[in-house]
């Protein structure tokens, strides 16, 4: 994690991470203010909290109430060297709590990871650099490499010259990565968590058997995400991108909707609209994308090239963004390294899908077979010794697709976790089935699974496939683990060189009567593919380009990021739109708009309801507003701050709706329930003295979102490179 310090008046600090800051100061003894902790008072407090932290976790877990525990922490100076110290934490449980609980909470303070820290030991670096930015992939374990020369199935070259090239890339374009966690609970299965210092909702996830492979795998994820612009997914570029000559790649084309908002010729092909528009219901303005929302300039589409004559069709980017998001999108050493990861995924998913949905049974692997990969048997046997059974199944669908299956059983709660991996090689395919399974997770996270069901609806609804797409927690039918199997096992293998699995893959796609269509960006130092496949590898149902699209943020972002300075009119115009919109109450508006609020202001957990909630009160409709009231307080997923705060605001609205009833009568108990500071703010908002609290004036311009500010700096670096490598490529060749 990177920190940021800045220096304030006199002694005090400023310490600025992720969406963060902390202040400290020094004591007036120390020649300080006295105004704020001092570092290292943070520092014993960190491991107190931490300590509280795992205890929290721990009872919560067990449906076992902290009212009557008590954590404290001392630590005890050496006198011969007061750097030697004790941490002494105690804990006070109750008396009815079990000795297994006790045992339990004790054990969880003992799992502490600022405890651990301190007890390994930090290594400390202090060096001078020119530039901050300079030294952007000094997190990485770049410099630990060595010489070593690691080669692996799948991968063109030696893991180390793979991460080399990649972080390269990053550093020249000014992204500075660094790790966030690494995870290693059972053996030959790492994952890590990297992500833009800078922008933080800029990351990604690796995995694989070794610490190398794993950093291998996120960074190139990085890259991959970097080169579809998947990391922008939805969110508004800003006006300046948006009026800039190109807004995603430099060989994208705008085409105009036509009469009645007609799909525009040149815009797919006869067999997509077939697919995206069986119906002729899709029109123009249904394509036009959110990232710029630029209405007037059309559809903004991109060239891919259509495998079967290669033939130039142009997908819209909306289309792109609301039906696949990253399935299909891979960035590798060579275009043949990464078609294979590409399409291993888009099977890894559609056969999933299909299993999932058609509650398939599917054939163990025999332990023989297992046998022959010592080190996954080895991280499956840790995986049963502490207690979670684990079933290793064949998901090829009978020698048919490069798929395997790992599936976690919890006895403690009753969840299963169905893990998916392909690949032309049945170890690596088998391999990654594991390490998908354990991705960024404790044991803790494996509590949280879901059970599996009868309910064939539950299974088979598009959203549970939605979350099996993004964290594999969707849920599974009872059926798929009877002992009667669908198909045979089969131990397939369909590996060879890269090209020759690239090959193989696209044939399966072939002999499937599919069109497939293939998008190569290299202006990234490495090939980054993106691969479609109309009609099998959609991860949401197509009908969303028409009921539940993106860019239904166009027709509320200007007046919702301007909304302190919409008259009366306006204001009732976006309410009743809001109100005819159909929209779910409790979406985040962040999430309506594509802004990328910070989550811990007004505007981060504001939701549409509390929207419309707000823009009654400013226009004086206290009925409307009680009745959001009412609607606000029944959803239990509020803070205790935010529940007070429209608990304050439902009274105030019933007293000024109540004619036998003034608000000067209660003021004085109000303000002892509720605090003088919420009730001035309720009272004003009631009255209509005070509009929109807490939510920070701004408009299209951005102003005071810093969150999104950095979000969009990170792709303005990204856009820059594009253009700048467009110059290039269109300069003059000298004689």
């Amino acid at each position: 994690m990177e920190i940021k310090v800045n220096f304030l008046d006199n002694l005090r600090l400023e310490a600025c991470f992720d969406d963060f800051t902390v202040v400290t100061d020094q004591p007036i003894r120390y020649k300080g203010d006295g105004s704020a902790p001092s570092p290292f008072d943070y520092f014993l407090a960190s491991s107190a909290l931490c300590a509280g932290y795992f205890v929290r976790v721990y009872c919560k877990a067990r449906g076992i109430s902290t009212d009557n525990i008590r954590l404290v922490q001392n630590n005890i100076v050496d006198p011969e060297n007061r750097y030697k110290q004790v941490f002494k934490i105690q804990i006070e449980l109750p008396e009815d709590l079990s000795d297994k609980d006790r045992e339990g909470i004790l054990r969880s303070i003992d799992r502490c990871t600022v405890k651990k820290a301190i007890q390994v030991g930090p290594d400390f670096v202090i060096e001078p650099v020119q530039s901050l930015a300079e030294d952007a992939q000094a997190l990485l374990m770049g410099s630990t490499l060595g010489e070593k020369r690691t080669f692996i199935e799948g991968k063109d070259l030696p893991l180390e010259q793979t991460i080399a090239n990649m972080t390269r890339t990053l550093a020249e374009l000014g992204m500075k990565i660094e790790v966030a966690s690494w995870r290693n609970i059972v053996p030959h299965v790492w994952s890590l968590h990297i992500r833009d210092a800078a922008s933080p909702a800029c990351f990604t996830n690796g995995k694989g058997a070794t610490k190398e492979a794993a950093l291998c795998s996120a960074l190139g994820e990085f890259i991959e995400r970097l080169g579809c612009n998947f990391f922008y997914n939805d969110y508004f570029f800003g006006v300046d991108i948006a009026d800039s000559e190109f807004v995603h790649y430099p060989n994208e084309r705008w085409f105009q909707p036509g009469p009645d908002d007609e799909l525009p010729s040149g815009l797919l092909d006869e067999h997509c609209r077939a697919i995206y528009d069986p119906d002729g219901e899709l029109k123009g303005s249904h394509l036009i994308d959110t990232n710029s929302g630029r209405i007037d300039r059309g559809i903004l589409s991109l060239p891919f090239v259509r495998q079967s004559d290669r033939e130039v069709v142009y997908f819209p980017s909306n289309l792109l963004e609301n039906l696949f998001l990253s399935n299909g999108m891979s960035a590798g050493n060579t275009l043949a390294e990464a078609q294979v990861q590409c399409l291993s995924e888009i099977f890894e998913r559609a056969v999933k899908k299909q299993i999932i949905e058609e509650e398939l049974a599917l054939p163990d692997v025999p332990q023989a077979v297992l046998d022959q990969y010592p080190d996954i048997v080895e991280g499956l046997q840790a995986l049963e010794a502490q207690g979670f059974p684990v079933l290793v199944k064949d998901a090829s669908l009978g020698g048919r697709f490069p798929v395997m299956c790992v599936t976690l059983m919890n006895p403690k709660t009753g969840g299963v976790f169905a893990s998916f991996g392909a690949h032309p090689s049945f170890e690596v395919a088998l391999e990654r089935s594991l390490t998908e399974l354990l991705q960024g997770r404790s044991f803790e996270n494996l509590n949280d699974v879901p059970a599996p069901t009868f309910n064939s609806q539950a299974v088979t609804e598009p959203n549970n496939f939605v979350e099996h797409f993004i964290d594999s927690t969707g849920v599974v039918s009872w059926r798929f683990f009877s002992a009667r199997a669908d198909y045979e096992f089969v131990e397939w293998d369909f590996s060879g060189s890269n090209e020759e699995e690239a090959a193989r893959l696209f044939a399966i796609l072939d002999d499937m009567d599919k069109q497939v269509y293939v998008a190569v960006h290299e202006d990234l130092g490495a090939p980054v593919c993106r691969i479609l496949v109309p009609g099998y590898s959609e991860v949401y149902p197509v009908e969303d380009l028409i009921w539940d699209n993106t860019n239904v943020a166009l027709e509320y972002r200007e007046d919702i990021l301007g909304i302190h300075a919409l008259d009366e009119e306006r204001l009732a115009d976006l309410l009743a739109r809001l109100e005819d919109s159909q929209l779910d109450n409790y979406m985040l508006i962040g999430t309506l708009i594509g802004i990328d609020f910070d989550e811990n202001t007004v505007w981060g957990q504001l939701t549409i309801l509390e929207l419309k909630l707000m823009i009654s009160l400013a226009l004086q409709q206290h009925e409307d507003a009680l009745e959001y009231v009412e609607m606000f307080l029944q959803y239990n997923d509020n803070s205790v701050e935010r529940n007070l705060f429209y608990r304050a605001v439902s009274a105030v609205l019933e007293i000024v709706l109540d004619k036998e009833l003034e608000v000067d009568d209660f003021i004085a108990n109000l303000k002892r329930m509720y605090g003088e500071q919420v009730m001035d703010d309720v009272v004003g908002l009631v009255e209509g003295s005070k509009r929109f609290q807490g939510m920070t004036p701004t408009s299209l311009k951005l102003e005071g979102l810093t969150k999104h500010q950095r979000l969009i700096e990170s792709y303005r670096k990204l856009h820059a490179w594009r253009a700048a490598r467009a110059t290039a490529l269109d300069a003059p060749v000298e004689a």
